[in-house]
Parts: structure tokens; C-alpha cells; sequence
């Protein structure tokens, strides 16, 4: 099926209650003039095509996340309800569970993480940024997606998981996929899903304990089997969760963050001038182009917030890219301005249940920022950007670009 066209009467009459299509190809293209729309309309909505609860404030967006125990992640972080229907897939132990086995999970994947530290990781992210930017600036114009937002997490971030070379596209397929299917059954979902047995079927494997190279994120992961906090294949579910949070969102952040800097060449010059502050300048690349633009919850028991009653198992979804320019939190939020410290935007969640590959993604777009502003004066597009719709994350298919070197 596609969309819903039907409406669904809310709980109440008290709601306001809107007729926007979130998932409607306007809408994914050009969301910003309809997140207007739901932000004045109050704390919370009713969007009557899919009968669900909607926020697109950044306080009741905040408050929703942090309230793991009256919104639950376990029934799902997209459109459809776990306590309702069966998941397409198993599970994510990380995304799609509630204390204690997000905690449990969660443990053992921050402890990966902290065994092979960031500090550890910049030195090769950094080299291979220096060996990808002298490349692309002497060949001058290029794809900024596929030579520079694709390239760089695709090689530099499984590197540290520790997954082999060839095959790694898959992810790209992979990612395209899971991200559709948070959404409705419309034809984003069903052509992402097309493919999906093999590639599935490739990542599942390539996270196996013996496909995975020692000393990276993966391994360490796997060491938590020794330990006995996870089974064997708890722990190729967890690399998998963790490829899944640390390529996708990445490619797209860094892909919005080079179209804002070339529609806004002010602030490019600002970065050039002292690329020290690439790494304020990619949250603001993040607050003003928020990679996943929605993200669910459902209450695992009547709830209340901002004077909004709500029943138990209802979903509600929350707009992250309408939240992260809330007037009521920033100063002209509509205005890219990389002097500014965005302290608190939600691209990456809050809560408990906040990305577990933020800092990696960071310091990717931190460095990537800051190298390239060193040695290009200037961003200039040389064609029209093409987006890839999704019914997730808002991500380019194409940038075309001249790279003018300093």
C-alpha cells in the first residue's frame, strides 16, 4: 500500500489535529515550511493519515527521550508498533529495547568503544583525510557525496570496527533500507526493500565473530562473549547496530554540512580563516540540517507532558530537523551561523538512548571540516544538488562541486 489517505479520529478532541503527510515526497524534498506549521500548532498533534501523536518542539522532543520509562523504545523507533506487529527483522539490542537489556547491551558497546579510545582513532582518521583532501583538491571539481561524504565513513569507520574491504557498498544498501523502514509502507520501503535478503544476509555475516579483524570495535565487542554479558549472537547483533549508527548518518551529516557551507560562502570564509572551530562548525552543520529528521516512541503507559494527555500504546513521533530549529530554543534558528554554539540540538537524540557512534561521528566531521578548510577557500556548486528521499534521514545523491584551493 502506499500513504494513508483515510484519517484516524485522535483520542481526544482536545488535539489539534493536522492533515500533513510527513512522508510525502514534498515534504521529505522541503520540510522546513510544514515544521512551522507543527511547531505553532502546539505541543503535540494528532496527524490523523497514520493515527499517531506528532511534536516538532525541541523541549517536548527532549522531555519525550529522556522519559524512557513512560516512552518506550522497545516498541519500536519507527511507524510501527512491536506490541501491534511482528518486527521485520530481530530486534536492535540497542535501539529497540528498554533497561536493563539497553543497559546490559549498551554497556558492552560503550566499553568497546572505551577500550579502543577516540584519541587512539584520530591519528588514522586524519591520515586518511590528508591522503583523501590532497586528491580531491588537485582534481578540483568533484562529487561531494560520492568522492568526499561517502568515502571517507565507508573507509574510516569500518576500518575501526574492523570489518574487511570489499563488500562494504552493502552497508550503503543496508542503511538505505533500514532507515526507509521506520517509515510507512509507501514506495521508499518497498524499493529499499527489494534487495534486501542478500545484502541482509552479507552484513550478517561480515559481523560474525571470524569475519571480524582483531583489536577494532568489533573485537572488543566479541570480547564481552568471553566476559559473559552477551551470547555469540548478541554480539554480531550489536556490530551490526553499530554500522548501522556509525556510516548512513555520517555520510549524510558531512553531505549537508558541504551543501550549507556552498549555499553559505560567508561562513565558509569564517572556517577558512581559523579552521580551529571545524568542530563547533559541524554541530551547527547538525543543528541546521538534522541528519534523521524523525524518531519514535510509544507509551508504555498514560502520559502527560506539556499539559498533552496521551493513552498508553500510542506511538508519537518526534520531528528532530523541526525541533533543532525551534525558535523557542534558538536565536534565528533559521539562520546557518557557525559562531554559534548549539549546545543541546537532538540530531544525535538525548536520553539514554542517544547515538552510541556520536563521538565517532564527530570527530569524522570535525576533522573532514577542518583539513578541507585549510585547503580550500572556497565551495562552489557546479550543478543542481539531487537529494536521495527518505523516509528517515535527510541525505544527498549528489553534490557536484569545485573545490578552490587556497
Amino acid at each position: 500500500m502506499d500513504t494513508m489517505t483515510d484519517t484516524i479520529a485522535p483520542p481526544d478532541d482536545t488535539i489539534p489535529v493536522l492533515d500533513v503527510d510527513p512522508f510525502a515526497e514534498p515534504f521529505l524534498d522541503d520540510p522546513y515550511e510544514e515544521h512551522e506549521r507543527m511547531r505553532e500548532a502546539g505541543p503535540f498533534f494528532w496527524l490523523g493519515r497514520y493515527g499517531i501523536y506528532g511534536s516538532a518542539r525541541h523541549d517536548e522532543c527532549a522531555a519525550v527521550m529522556k522519559d524512557f520509562q513512560t516512552f518506550c523504545s522497545s516498541a519500536g523507533v519507527g511507524l510501527a508498533n512491536f506490541n501491534k506487529e511482528k518486527p521485520f527483522r530481530p530486534k536492535s539490542l540497542v535501539l529497540e529495547t528498554d533497561p536493563p537489556e539497553h543497559t546490559r547491551a549498551r554497556g558492552v558497546i560503550g566499553r568497546a568503544l572505551g577500550r579502543k579510545s577516540i584519541s587512539v582513532l584520530y591519528q588514522n582518521f586524519e591520515d586518511y583525510a590528508d591522503i583523501l583532501l590532497d586528491k580531491l583538491v588537485d582534481q578540483g571539481e568533484i562529487d561531494g557525496m560520492a568522492d568526499l561524504a561517502v568515502d571517507y565513513p565507508l573507509k574510516v569507520f569500518p576500518d575501526a570496527v574492523g570489518l574487511a574491504e570489499e563488500g562494504r557498498e552493502n552497508l550503503l544498501i543496508y542503511g538505505n533500507m533500514l532507515f526507509n523502514v521506520f517509515g510507512p509502507d509507501n514506495w521508499l520501503r518497498q524499493e529499499s526493500v527489494k534487495d534486501a535478503e542478500p545484502v541482509t544476509a552479507w552484513v550478517m555475516e561480515h559481523c560474525n565473530r571470524d569475519a571480524i579483524a582483531p583489536s577494532g570495535f568489533g573485537d572488543f565487542i566479541y570480547q564481552g562473549v568471553e566476559d559473559g554479558e552477551i551470547n555469540e549472537q548478541e554480539a554480531g547483533m550489536l556490530v551490526r547496530s553499530l554500522l548501522s549508527a556509525g556510516v548512513d548518518t555520517t555520510i549524510s551529516a558531512i553531505g549537508n554540512a558541504l551543501l550549507a557551507f556552498a549555499q553559505h560562502p560567508d561562513q565558509w570564509a569564517l572556517l577558512h580563516s581559523d579552521p580551529s572551530q571545524a568542530k563547533w562548525a559541524f554541530e551547527e552543520c547538525l543543528r541546521y540540517e538534522s541528519t534523521v529528521q524523525t524518531f519514535y516512541r510509544t507509551t508504555a503507559k498514560p502520559a502527560e507532558v506539556s499539559g498533552v494527555k496521551m493513552p498508553a500504546d500510542e506511538k508519537v513521533v518526534l520531528f528532530l530537523g523541526a525541533a533543532n530549529r525551534d525558535p523557542r530554543k534558538w536565536e534565528n534558528p533559521e539562520t546557518f551561523d557557525i559562531t554559534r554554539r548549539p549546545e543541546g540540538h537532538l540530531s544525535f537524540g538525548t536520553g539514554i538512548h542517544r547515538c552510541v557512534g556520536k563521538q565517532v561521528a564527530q570527530t569524522e566531521g570535525e576533522i573532514i571540516l577542518r583539513k578541507l578548510a585549510e585547503r580550500v577557500k572556497a565551495l562552489e556548486l557546479t550543478g543542481e544538488p539531487k537529494r536521495r528521499l527518505n523516509n528517515t534521514i535527510r541525505v544527498l545523491d549528489s553534490l557536484p562541486l569545485r573545490l578552490v584551493p587556497a
